[in-house]
């Protein structure tokens, strides 16, 4: 396995093993409608599970992240995690949440987390974006 040493020191890739699964969402092609979230697959950190609990049919994950990368986590607004683009269900200060369906545990890696595993997190672009923009702006009142 060939990564670059950003790659390595972002991503929980390091700590992957020859055979270990890994979750591929196929990009939008052009000219398909857009029917899901805004994600490039790119990593912006690592996310912890702190807590997992059954909510009916769905699992809850409570993760936590760094500080620099909560400013773009909103609810109901969108993550990666392990590049499965999800919707966020809730938020407190330092952490946040996501519920996973049948679906998404049965098709994907997340279904196999536990409290304490690490995961790669992508936040939102837009958000990301927008702050770039508006950064350097003189807010008037």
């Amino acid at each position: 396995m060939e990564a670059m040493s950003e790659t390595l020191q972002r991503t929980t890739l390091a700590g992957l093993s020859r055979g270990s699964r890994v979750n591929v969402e196929l990009p939008l092609r052009a000219g398909e409608p857009l029917g899901g979230h805004i994600v490039q697959g790119h990593v912006d950190g690592i996310a912890q599970v702190q807590a997992l609990s059954e909510r009916g049919f769905a699992r809850e994950l409570w993760l936590s992240a760094p500080a620099d990368l909560m400013r773009y986590i909103v609810r109901k607004g969108s993550v990666a995690l392990d590049g499965v683009s999800l919707t966020v269900s809730d938020l407190a200060a330092e952490r946040f949440a996501v519920s996973l369906i049948p679906e998404t545990l049965q098709r994907t890696t997340l279904g196999e987390l536990a409290a304490g595993d690490r995961v790669n997190l992508e936040v939102d672009i837009l958000a990301k974006h927008l702050e770039r923009l508006l950064g350097d702006r003189p807010h008037h009142a």
